[in-house]
């Protein structure tokens, strides 16, 4: 065996080794809720999300960042939506009606996120994700817990729940 395949053996064995939980918070086989935004798949957990409503109607909101989309009513509570294609610099494309909202939830924390288009659900294990590649400029590294061998984006739902750039305050 020569030193180059050595190395390479030597450091998939390591990667092996770590426990997955430091790396993407997956210990088990994880369900997600798959979605597209500008030609990409993404996904999250399905633990935080509440549930996909479409997106009939919104109210748009003046003087908030261009992020948020606007307000919607989902059975008689007022949610605010945000576009993760503003929120990531992603490239835009109009509203259709097959745009949905994803509602994320976590401790007091509620909103809705847009997506294009919901592929649906699936599980993932922590076998499946891999690092984030270098590179990735669009969205911040702290909003990604990785990629999937398919080009499946995975996005930490809790860290975009917990992200006080997100609540708009009227101070």
């Amino acid at each position: 065996m020569n030193k180059e395949a050595s190395i390479i053996l030597k450091n998939r064995a390591i990667a092996m080794a770590k426990n997955p939980d430091q790396e993407t918070g997956f210990s088990k086989s994880t369900g997600v809720i798959a979605f597209t935004l500008a030609a990409e798949t993404y996904c999250v957990e399905s633990a935080f999300v509440k549930e996909v409503y479409p997106l009939k109607e919104y109210t748009s909101l003046p003087g908030v960042p261009d992020y948020i989309l606007g307000l919607i009513n989902v059975r008689g509570q007022i949610l605010p939506v945000v576009n993760p294609k503003k929120f990531f610099n992603l490239p835009e494309r109009g509203l259709g009606e097959l745009n949905k909202v994803i509602i994320l939830f976590h401790n007091k924390m509620e909103f809705g996120i847009l997506a294009d288009f919901v592929e649906g659900s699936l599980f993932l294990s922590p076998e499946e994700i891999m690092d984030v590649p270098a590179g990735v400029t669009s969205i911040g590294e702290k909003y990604l817990k990785g990629v999937t061998m398919d080009n499946l984006i995975v996005l930490d739902a809790e860290a975009l729940l917990n992200d006080e750039g997100i609540i708009v305050d009227d101070k």
